[in-house]
């Protein structure tokens, strides 16, 4: 991911910008002191797992998620690391020549995010499975597109899916066969929320759940 510098932000005079010293820009700033890139990903995902199960036991079948849950989630993974954690981004960033949402608009759109697609599709309770993969897909591509967080937008983004889905029914989501051309096609169904277009993320998260439900 890459950081925007100039205009209104200049990262490296925020926390959430900086690097750990001796990390070779590979590592942000955190509160565990932690340098290689590899040892980071170990602990991220250790507490990624750690989350989940904190979260389900908080959010129920007949929860509406709002902005402040989102927050909330990002804050219960990555609270132990950062100090920026739950915290809305105040950096802009963008993935190769693909910018998320100007940071300065990540509050707004993340009420307009509560007011629409949140509201509308969670709890997620729907009577086919069309419409759980639906309710999913929409709530996903747009979460990625505002981006509302410095790190781990993906796996917030992945945390309040298995969430909408416990809440339709279905086991945790296995999220293990996105990768190769499956992550190339995902990274294009975000793209494709642009012009609201969902059924790329559709077929993304039908064929997890399929992946899910042949394991179980």
């Amino acid at each position: 991911m890459t950081l925007k510098k100039g205009g209104r932000y200049d990262a490296s005079k925020l926390v959430e910008g900086q690097f750990e010293l001796g990390s070779r820009g590979r590592v942000l700033k955190n509160l565990l002191g932690i340098k290689r890139k590899r040892e980071m990903d170990q602990v991220e995902g250790r507490e990624h797992l750690r989350a989940l199960e904190e979260l389900v036991g908080i959010y129920d079948e007949r929860h509406r998620f709002t902005g402040a849950d989102v927050r909330r989630i990002h804050k219960i993974w990555l609270e132990p690391i950062y100090a920026w954690a739950g915290q809305y981004r105040q950096v802009n960033l963008s993935k190769g020549d693909f910018p998320f949402a100007a940071a300065g608009q990540v509050s707004r759109l993340m009420a307009e995010f509560e007011k629409g697609p949140l509201r509308e599709y969670t709890p997620c309770r729907f009577d086919s499975l069309d419409e759980v993969v639906r309710g999913i897909a929409v709530v996903h591509t747009e979460l990625m597109l505002i981006h509302p967080f410095r790190e781990g937008n993906g796996r917030v983004g992945r945390l309040l899916a298995i969430l909408m889905a416990l809440q339709a029914g279905l086991r945790p989501l296995d999220f293990r066969g996105v990768k190769g051309q499956k992550r190339r096609d995902y990274f294009a169904a975000v793209r494709a929320g642009i012009d609201r277009d969902y059924r790329p993320m559709e077929r993304i998260f039908s064929a997890v759940i399929r992946r899910t439900l042949q394991i179980s």
